[in-house]
């Protein structure tokens, strides 16, 4: 197969969006998704389409959402051959960065340990139970998966890396029509004013805009009235509308923008129109969280930081710490 059939994939999201009064989006989601994958494909599509065809097929799977690791599973143990096999496949998509997630006995030890960061944030949250839930930039689909277990009705993930996106369907594969998707768009491709959503979760996104409360007020905009906001985002000490912007790299990113301190970013959030915003944790990150693993081969944050001083970046910045918001929309 050297053609993604997207119209297959996304056939019960469709549906749904047309059951639930938002028929326009799925009118504007099929363009830009035609777009995306029949006339400008990506030049690692036949090699992303290989390896998930390769995952053998596994029937009665199970999966276990709500610990640390998404652990797929079965009433039986797989073969040699069958688990030599699924985990080439697995290994046709590095590198993985985001999770960890285990295949039936295949663990994947990602870069980041995204459980921990699941494990800062949701003591905080509403109750997700029945809720529709949207996670910008949410790259492999770990958190979305994380949203499922703790019982929402219905999750939408959106981040534009199409590596990504096939890592999210070797998972969906073994789990049937469960309402969770990954669409390959941005947010800015979202429709205008779409108040669609209960909570939206932005984790790790705003320091990667060249304007943050632009990013903010389309954040607001997919929220219903009184939905939630939970923003993760790059910090630094100091005081009321200090702001950290880097002259050239952050981490040796080139696209990190603005390091705002915690009262500087609530005062943002005043402006974009949230309310109650509160902030819930800051933690530094460590190369414990983040780091190189077999499954994920390049340079990691032990190599972006200060060798002399591991609290600094490599350009001398403040290390990375993160804050955690909780904002409601009025």
């Amino acid at each position: 197969m050297t053609q993604f059939d997207w119209q297959t994939t996304y056939r019960n999201l469709f549906a749904n969006l047309e059951e639930t009064g938002l028929s326009s989006w799925s009118d504007q989601l099929q363009l830009q998704l035609a777009r995306r994958f029949d006339e400008h494909p990506h030049g690692d599509m036949a090699r992303w389409l290989q390896a998930h065809g390769q995952l053998p097929d596994i029937p009665s799977a199970e999966a276990i959402l709500t610990g640390s690791t998404i652990t797929l599973g079965g009433p039986e143990s797989l073969n040699q051959a069958t688990l030599a096999q699924l985990e080439q496949a697995l290994r046709g998509l590095m590198p993985w960065r985001k999770g960890p997630f285990n295949f039936f006995g295949v663990d994947i030890d990602t870069e980041w340990r995204s459980d921990w960061k699941w494990d800062r944030v949701s003591p905080w949250l509403a109750d997700l139970r029945g809720r529709k839930v949207l996670d910008v930039g949410c790259g492999s689909g770990y958190h979305c998966w994380r949203m499922l277990g703790a019982g929402a009705g219905q999750v939408v993930g959106i981040d534009p890396g199409l590596l990504f996106l096939f890592q999210f369907l070797s998972v969906k594969k073994y789990l049937g029509g469960v309402p969770v998707d990954l669409l390959p768009i941005k947010v800015e491709d979202l429709p205008h004013r779409l108040e669609a959503f209960d909570t939206t979760f932005s984790m790790g996104i705003l320091y990667h805009r060249r304007s943050p409360i632009d990013h903010l007020i389309e954040l607001r905009e997919t929220l219903r009235s009184g939905g939630e906001l939970v923003l993760e985002t790059l910090v630094v000490e100091g005081p009321e509308g200090y702001s950290l912007m880097p002259a050239d790299r952050y981490g040796m990113m080139r696209n990190v923008w603005f390091l705002p301190t915690c009262d500087t970013l609530l005062l943002w959030l005043a402006r974009a129109g949230f309310e109650d915003a509160k902030v819930v944790d800051v933690t530094v990150t460590t190369t414990s969280e983040q780091r190189t693993t077999d499954w994920m081969r390049f340079q990691s944050l032990k190599d972006f930081l200060d060798p002399a001083d591991p609290e600094k970046t490599i350009e001398g910045y403040p290390g990375p710490r993160r804050a955690t918001i909780i904002a409601r929309k009025p």
